[in-house]
């Protein structure tokens, strides 16, 4: 018995190592992921508070305000009070400040952490001996990280979905023998994949729908923005991704290498576009990188929709950068195409 399982055990490992891109991924994968936080995290010690300043410019003036001189606090300057006061509501900023003028500020009645910001605020102006600012005080339903992180979710969603549905099933296809029996017919190309991005935008997009409304039920989450712009901004994202997909699939034979493709492609995606942590105070670089992932448009314009309250005319940008992405990549797909 024990030399039939050895001898079925020499045959599988054999198996493994000849596989050089399957064993190959299994070794670069953890490293890269290693790396790869490494790279996108900082060393330093994250900051403890986050504090908003109404600004004209981009860089805040230290001297503006002696809160600005408190360590462990993140500014955050705004050039527009409205969407400010918005995140104050949201819980998202702790508390804005302007020091222009007449100084005031704006906080949370309902926010802990606001209310520590709102004491450093007092202390520092006492300290210097300036009056204190002007209260101004909102109310709001705090952002959950649930809130927060769903248009994420459902957008990791769509990505999985769209890249391994196409990508992988068609390599499949072409090593089954199916793509060439294909060729024999009229169909191009052009129609082949056309075929496979409608039936898979359907697929998507309902599977979408039916989570959204699931966890709808369960967590009651916030939508604050335009339904067509949601639907819009979904349809888009899987339009691109799925054409991401296709690419991958043009040329490739094996399942197993276009599975390590595939995985290279999204785990990068799944880190750098801001699906589980936003990207902001991360290494400069990778918020580089991250805004030419089609992922982080979908991320943000979702998150912009359901979170901000924005409308068609505000997603207008995103929906068509990644309309037009996934066009040109539909087309370059079929121009790349093979059928063996």
């Amino acid at each position: 018995m024990w030399r039939r399982i050895l001898a079925i055990l020499r045959a599988r490992n054999r198996e493994f190592y000849r596989d050089r891109a399957g064993l190959s991924w299994n070794i670069a994968m953890p490293v890269l992921m290693v790396f790869g936080f490494a790279f996108v995290f900082r060393s330093e010690p994250e900051d403890l508070f986050k504090v908003g300043v109404l600004t004209e410019h981009q860089e805040i003036a230290a001297e503006a305000s002696p809160l600005l001189a408190t360590r462990h606090i993140r500014f955050i300057p705004f050039d527009d009070a409205q969407t400010a006061v918005a995140k104050v509501e949201r819980h998202q900023i702790d508390l804005l400040l302007d020091p222009r003028g007449a100084p005031r500020y704006w906080i949370n009645v309902h926010s802990a952490r606001g209310y520590l910001v709102e004491r450093l605020l007092q202390a520092a102006y006492a300290g210097h001996g300036e009056p204190h600012p002007q209260r101004q005080t909102v109310s709001g339903r705090a952002l959950r990280y649930v809130d927060w992180v769903l248009p994420g979710v459902l957008a990791m969603n769509i990505m999985f979905s769209s890249l391994w549905g196409v990508g992988y099933v068609i390599v499949r296809y072409r090593k089954n023998g199916v793509l060439r029996r294909l060729r024999a017919t009229p169909l191009s190309a052009f129609e082949f994949l056309t075929a496979q991005v409608i039936s898979r935008l359907a697929v998507v997009l309902t599977a979408t729908l039916v989570v959204y409304v699931g966890a709808d039920l369960v967590l009651d989450f916030v939508m604050r923005g335009s339904w067509l712009a949601l639907m819009l901004v979904y349809a888009t994202g899987s339009l691109c991704l799925i054409s991401v997909g296709l690419i991958i699939a043009a040329r490739l034979r094996t399942e197993e290498l276009a599975d390590g493709v595939l995985n290279l492609l999204s785990w990068p995606m799944l880190l750098l576009s801001g699906v589980w942590f936003s990207m902001e105070g991360t290494n400069p670089a990778a918020q580089l990188i991250s805004r030419l992932l089609p992922l982080t448009h979908l991320v943000d314009a979702a998150r912009e929709v359901m979170v901000d309250g924005a409308g068609v005319a505000q997603v207008l940008p995103e929906i068509t950068l990644l309309g037009g992405m996934g066009l040109v990549l539909l087309l370059t797909a079929a121009w790349l195409f093979r059928w063996d």
